[in-house]
């Protein structure tokens, strides 16, 4: 085996090469309670670990920082495999209110922040939010409408403007 090896040549570690991550871009485009604390936990970490963090809210994901809907986010019970039931039983009337409840109850037990709460701690932590142009217009959103914490609306392009550069990643979700 020694003898594969180049004498004196270093041996490199795939990862040692990798660029570093320095900033992480969330894309949010459903507004279901899965979705957005999974965009959410993963933006807080990223700040605690000293990453630069932006979420673009586009489609449904504007309902995550409407002020009107952001406290009446539920879990979709149909067509969701991780439910782990059948989609018939989804359907069932009052079936998404129990889950959307238990699932509340759950998070509550490990005093995870509600949606408004979590915006606020995201804000106070250097977390950059935008809402999406193209999505905005076409449900008549004003900023206004948004969160406070929303820096801008901005158009898809402006976005990627703002996600590019060295370590800089994009998360679709």
């Amino acid at each position: 085996m020694e003898d594969l090896l180049l004498n004196d040549a270093p041996v490199i570690n795939e990862v040692d090469q990798k660029e570093p991550v320095r900033k992480m871009n969330f894309i949010l485009s459903k507004a279901g309670l899965d979705s957005v604390y999974a965009c959410f936990i993963m933006a807080n970490g990223a700040r605690m670990e000293g990453i630069e963090a932006e979420i673009f809210f586009t489609f449904f994901g504007l309902d995550a920082v409407n002020k009107k809907r952001m406290e009446h986010l539920h879990v979709a019970t149909v067509g969701n495999p991780g439910m782990h039931m059948p989609t018939v039983l989804g359907a069932i009337p009052g079936m998404e209110t129990f889950a959307t409840n238990m699932m509340k109850k759950q998070m509550e037990d490990l005093d995870l922040p509600t949606v408004p709460e979590f915006l606020e701690i995201l804000e106070a932590s250097g977390v950059e939010m935008y809402g999406c142009k193209l999505a905005a217009d076409m449900f008549k959103l004003k900023k206004e409408d948004l969160f406070e914490g929303i820096k801008d609306i901005i158009t898809v392009g402006d976005f990627y403007a703002k996600a590019s550069g060295k370590g800089s990643h994009i998360v679709f979700i």
